[in-house]
C-alpha cells in the first residue's frame, strides 16, 4: 500500500453546478412574476375574444343587404329605325327599387340609367338624381330614355324591326352607380352598383303612349 508524501498539496474539490456563476437578479423568476405574466395573457386572451363576439354580433345585426330592382311599367313614345345605322327612341320606365334593411339605410349617390337591345345602348346614359333610401322603404324612379339618334349594328336595326313586326321587343334596362349604406352615425366607403333588367315589351306598330310588359323578372344587383 503506498504511502502519502506529506509534501504533497492536499486535493482540490470539484466544481459543482452550485459553486458557478450567479443568476443575474434580472432573469430570475419568481413565483409572483409568472402569476402576474399569466394573469395578464389570460386578460388578453379573454379581452379579445369578447372583442371579436362584439365585432360579430354587430355585423350580423347591421350587415348591409343589397337593394332590389323592378320594372313595374313601360311606355314607348317613339321607335324610329328608318334611318340605319341610326335608332331614335324615347321610352319611359318605372323602376321600384326596395331597401329589405331593417337597421341600414341606402344612398345613391350617382346613378346612370341606359336602355340596350341585344347588348347595345339604343340610348344615350341619362344621369339621375341622388337618392337617399329609408329602412325597409320602396321608392318609384321613372326616368324618360332616348330622345337622340344613337349608332348601332345593322343586327340591331334588322333586330328590332323584325320584333316590332311580331308585336315583342325585348330590352334591358340598365342602371349603373354608386351607392353607400349608413346605420345609425356610421357610413360605409362607396361601392359600385350595376342593375340589369331584362324585359319583354308588347309593341305594335304605331303605337304610343303605355306599352303592357309580357315579361319582367327581378333585375339582377351586382355590388
Amino acid at each position: 500500500m503506498a504511502e502519502e508524501n506529506p509534501q504533497d498539496p492536499p486535493p482540490q474539490p470539484r466544481p459543482t453546478m452550485t459553486q458557478g456563476k450567479p443568476i443575474p437578479k434580472h432573469m430570475a423568476s419568481t413565483p409572483a412574476t409568472g402569476n402576474a405574466r399569466r394573469t395578464l395573457c389570460s386578460c388578453t386572451t379573454v379581452f379579445l375574444l369578447l372583442a371579436g363576439i362584439t365585432v360579430l354580433t354587430i355585423w350580423l345585426i347591421y350587415r348591409p343587404y343589397k337593394p332590389r330592382f323592378n320594372v313595374v311599367g313601360a311606355a314607348i313614345y317613339d321607335l324610329n329605325i328608318s334611318s340605319p345605322p341610326f335608332v331614335s327612341t324615347s321610352m319611359q320606365f318605372t323602376i321600384l327599387t326596395r331597401n329589405p334593411n331593417k337597421r341600414v339605410s341606402i344612398f345613391y349617390d350617382r346613378l346612370t340609367a341606359y336602355v340596350s337591345n341585344r347588348n347595345q345602348q339604343i340610348t344615350l346614359p341619362v344621369d339621375l338624381p341622388p337618392l337617399f333610401q329609408e329602412t325597409k322603404s320602396t321608392v318609384a324612379l321613372s326616368p324618360v330614355l332616348g330622345g337622340f339618334r344613337v349608332p348601332v349594328s345593322a343586327e340591331v336595326v334588322n333586330g328590332l324591326g323584325m320584333d316590332e313586326s311580331y308585336g315583342v321587343v325585348a330590352l334591358k334596362v340598365v342602371l349603373i352607380g354608386s351607392l353607400r349604406w349608413k346605420a345609425g352615425a356610421i357610413r360605409t366607403a362607396k361601392y359600385a352598383v350595376y342593375v340589369r333588367c331584362n324585359v319583354m315589351v308588347g309593341l305594335k306598330k304605331g303605337l304610343v303612349g303605355q306599352a303592357p310588359l309580357l315579361d319582367a323578372p327581378p333585375c339582377k344587383v351586382d355590388i
